[in-house]
């Protein structure tokens, strides 16, 4: 059994999410800015279909993606020296959720509705969530988006409308965390992206699964460590 989430009730511990299927903790509660920020600080997401009450998920595994293992390969690596493209951060937020959310392979149906649109452009006006955008002559033509707490990133979903888009973006964000790596005492843990769940896509660009209990022990010192307070990225990332 899950538990269902009144208004101000608590999440459950994640080691309570189902194994089939696989992640699947808790139904019901809403879609703030507090809700969804204290779910990410415990390793917890939201996913569901319209017309569905809010689920609530944390798999077991997780997959990850650590910046300095992002795998470029011959093309790509061609590709980001190139530079024919130029990479932007929240210049076009809602844009990018809104391109994530179009059909694509034939499929129809997005959990990337109306309602998660307004949640997360929330989030993007309060400094939280961000966006990673690929432009070609002016044209918006691949990028993800995510929450940034602290120095953890969880990608929520990407897209592209031309080659390699996605994974330009996914390679200066990778690239721009590694740059950005705090070199504290108190914060010395290297940056991660969550990836949520495992694709072969994923994988192939370096993704990994870890077990939950050692996702949640890295975010739980990630997302305490200073925020990113300028989310611009440094222009000479590929030369």
């Amino acid at each position: 059994m899950i538990s269902w989430l009144a208004s101000n009730a608590p999440f459950p511990p994640a080691e309570r999410a189902l194994r089939s299927p696989n992640g699947l903790l808790a139904a019901g509660g809403d879609l703030s800015a507090a809700r969804l920020l204290d779910a990410y600080r415990r390793g917890i997401f939201p996913w569901f279909n319209p017309g569905e009450p809010i689920l609530w998920w944390s798999p077991d595994p997780r997959m990850v993606l650590v910046p300095g293992e992002f795998k470029i390969s011959r093309s790509l690596a061609k590709v980001l020296r190139n530079h024919a493209y130029e990479v932007r951060c929240d210049t076009a937020f809602e844009q990018v959720m809104r391109d994530c959310a179009a059909p694509r392979n034939g499929h129809h149906g997005t959990w990337i509705h109306e309602d998660m649109i307004a949640a997360y452009c929330e989030l993007h006006r309060m400094g939280y969530a961000h966006s990673v955008e690929t432009w070609v002559g002016g044209k918006l033509v691949g990028g993800l988006y995510g929450i940034c707490i602290g120095r953890m990133f969880y990608g929520e979903s990407m897209f592209s409308n031309a080659n390699d888009a996605s994974k330009i973006a996914l390679a200066h964000l990778a690239k721009q965390l590694e740059q950005w790596q705090p070199g504290s005492a108190t914060c010395s843990m290297t940056s991660m992206i969550d990836c949520q769940m495992n694709t072969p896509h994923l994988a192939s660009l370096g993704a990994r699964e870890i077990p939950r209990n050692e996702f949640i022990a890295r975010l739980q010192e990630l997302v305490n460590c200073a925020p990113i307070t300028h989310w611009q990225f440094d222009t000479d990332l590929f030369t």
